[in-house]
């Protein structure tokens, strides 16, 4: 083993045991008797129910995740890398096709390998919750249509980065680059006409004390919005969520059918203001550009380590096909991933606070927000003690406690005003 191997195999195990510290940490942490300032919100059979539910969920992750490792380390360690190119080589295509094929062969085997637990997850585990409302049908559904959007969408981005960095020489990163910020920006106009129309149905809401509720929030708040949707995530889990997408004439707010069923008009203007309250405070645009900026780096680096022989070795390769050296820098920069991870995740939480802040200033009654988090979190099951070191690491919002007293804080600002 080379230098490259060591450092690539010492940080998938490293990846691995920080997963699974602070996994159990935060089953450690489970608590069956609810904190004080959350009494009332669970009945004891549902606060068990939702510690259950933690419990479960947690070890199957690490029960995929362990796998995962494992099946990569073997295939890895019996040559298969290589093994896979030389066969593909024999086929005698050009480089690009034979890059779509080497990649696609892995994408599907990943796919294959790891659906017995997405099934287990859905049919067993959601479904045991009470979440899960998807049919067997509509599962296999979207498996397919995720196959094909990724051989469409993600080949052409492949095809187009293999050609780039295999003719464009020393600037391919930099117009791969540009091309990912166009695709990026693409993308939000795209997605909510076309893509997500295919896994889910989008109907206008109906005329009525709602819709005209959340029209004369938005308008107090100078948000122009004329696309309000109601999304049938009932056909697929009974949680709840609002989001918020697109720009220009696509912009759109999108709610689960599962909340208007769940909450009250009150509370759907908050969790809504919370929406709006990212788009006002720039949230968005900000996550597109450290995302951009991100893949930017990723991108010159994958440039320095792509013409590395003892990366290639460290894999048992006869050959330096670009396309290998993609999958191979992917296992090389996992530390990097992770230290991202963990800096996005702590802005995506302090945004996730400012834009509970601005739902909870401009709703006028700040109850309503307060009212709608303890319901989300009950509806969810959510975790209402997450071990901090897990929060550190895999929150992207802050645990509901933190986020209820974020706005008790400013109740009690405008009583002392």
């Amino acid at each position: 083993m080379n230098g490259y191997a060591i450092f690539i195999l010492a940080s998938l195990i490293i990846k691995l045991g920080i997963d699974l510290l602070t996994s159990l940490l935060n089953i450690k942490a489970l608590r069956f008797k609810l904190p004080t300032e959350l009494q009332g919100l669970y009945n004891p059979d549902e606060y068990r129910k939702s510690q259950e539910y933690l419990r479960v969920s947690t070890i199957t992750d690490l029960i995929e995740k362990t796998f995962s490792l494992a099946i990569t380390l073997v295939f890895w360690f019996i040559g298969g890398f290589n093994a896979l190119d030389n066969v593909i080589r024999g086929w005698g295509f050009a480089l690009i096709l034979d890059g779509l094929f080497y990649l696609g062969i892995i994408y599907v085997a990943i796919a294959v390998l790891t659906l017995p637990f997405g099934i287990y997850n859905t049919f067993v585990i959601e479904q045991r919750f009470g979440f899960n409302r998807t049919s067997p049908r509509t599962f296999l559904g979207d498996i397919v249509k995720m196959l094909i959007l990724g051989a469409i969408l993600g080949g052409a981005l492949l095809a187009w980065a293999l050609a780039l960095f295999q003719y464009a020489g020393s600037w391919a990163w930099v117009y791969g680059w540009l091309g990912i910020v166009l695709f990026s920006i693409v993308t939000q106009f795209v997605a909510p006409a076309w893509i997500m129309p295919l896994f889910n149905k989008f109907k206008p809401m109906t005329p009525g004390e709602l819709k005209e509720a959340i029209l004369t929030y938005a308008h107090s708040v100078n948000f122009p919005i004329k696309n309000i949707l109601v999304m049938d995530g009932s056909r697929r889990s009974s949680k709840s969520n609002a989001f918020f997408t697109g720009f220009g004439p696509n912009k759109r707010i999108a709610l689960f059918d599962t909340l208007i069923e769940k909450h009250n008009k009150d509370e759907i203007v908050a969790i809504l203001a919370h929406e709006i309250g990212h788009y006002k405070k720039k949230h968005i645009i900000k996550s597109m550009i450290i995302s951009v900026a991100y893949s930017g780096l990723i991108l010159f680096l994958f440039s320095v380590f792509l013409d590395q022989p003892s990366l290639y070795k460290a894999f048992y390769m006869d050959h330096q096909p670009i396309y290998a050296g993609i999958v191979f820098f992917i296992l090389l920069s996992t530390p990097l991933n992770i230290i991202f991870s963990i800096i996005s995740q702590s802005i995506s939480r302090k945004d996730e606070s400012s834009a509970d802040i601005f739902a909870a200033d401009t709703i006028g009654e700040k109850q309503n927000m307060i009212e709608a988090l303890k319901k989300l979190s009950t509806t969810n099951l959510s975790n209402l003690t997450p071990h901090k070191l897990y929060v550190f690491i895999n929150y992207s919002h802050p645990p509901l406690l933190q986020r209820l007293q974020t706005i008790k804080k400013r109740i009690s600002r405008d009583n002392s005003l």
